[in-house]
């Protein structure tokens, strides 16, 4: 299928490893360019050497932290001042420090509201003032939106909110021909799921107990993710707004 991502451009925030990445390969390999970001400088050009690897003109790196007020701009201008227009964005971010409730301190909270919640937000407004003939933004938050993930409790408490939110601001952009959605990503063979594994006495134990709980029985690959992604913000999708989807392998009872 082809999705008619060609010649478009899209922001993926946390672009140069996990589910960002992957995303920005789907989104490539099917004809967009894409504006990546994310703070490790040198994980960030090795990430663009290989999409351009895929295609020519395809990416412009940018070194930046979404909890940076700044970052929103910068990244826009990027896309903007590289291919003259802007169609879209993946809001993806590294997740917040793990822990239980109690162990959480207020820094952390802070610092992970503003890089999870408020640097979103940012982002979301900064775009969306840039997608002149309408577009589409994925957020990236997590199956802590409809259930509490144990040892998560930062993710627990800050996703569900930004989750709303996205419905909301649906609302508002919708008229202007813009659609926001959030996707849920569950045990998906990433870093970071395989660094939250490593924190069990037992990780490969770890990992066999989820995947029991899952119905296909398996971790997803970030290229399963990145698909869907793709397919999300591209216009092929043109009818889907507002909506929150799992990519989860049916691991999630909740509606």
């Amino acid at each position: 299928m082809d999705l008619g991502l060609r010649d478009r451009v899209y922001v993926v925030t946390g672009g140069s490893r996990g589910l960002g990445r992957a995303t920005a390969e789907a989104l490539v390999s099917d004809g967009a360019h894409v504006v990546i970001s994310g703070r490790d400088e040198a994980r960030l050009q090795e990430t663009a050497a290989a999409l351009r690897g895929m295609a020519d003109d395809c990416v412009e790196p940018v070194a930046a932290d979404n909890a940076d007020p700044a970052s929103a701009a910068r990244l826009v201008a990027a896309a903007t001042g590289r291919w003259g227009r802007l169609d879209g964005a993946l809001v993806s971010v590294g997740g917040p420090p793990p822990g239980l409730p109690s162990a959480i301190t207020d820094e952390q909270w802070r610092s992970a509201f503003e890089s999870v919640f408020l640097g979103a937000v940012r982002l979301v407004h900064a775009v969306a003032d840039a997608c002149t003939d309408g577009g589409s933004i994925v957020l990236v938050l997590s199956t802590s939106v409809k259930a509490p993930v144990g040892g998560l409790a930062t993710s627990n408490g800050i996703r569900p909110g930004l989750a709303m939110l996205g419905k909301d601001i649906a609302d508002e952009l919708g008229p202007r021909g813009i659609r926001v959605t959030s996707l849920l990503p569950g045990r998906l063979d990433t870093e970071r799921v395989r660094e939250l594994d490593g924190l069990a006495d037992d990780p490969a134990e770890a990992r066999r107990n989820w995947e029991q709980r899952i119905p296909l029985r398996r971790y997803g690959g970030p290229e399963e993710f990145g698909r869907v992604a793709a397919f999300v913000l591209s216009p092929t999708a043109s009818y889907v707004t507002g909506s929150v989807i799992a990519v989860d392998g049916g691991m999630t009872r909740a509606l």
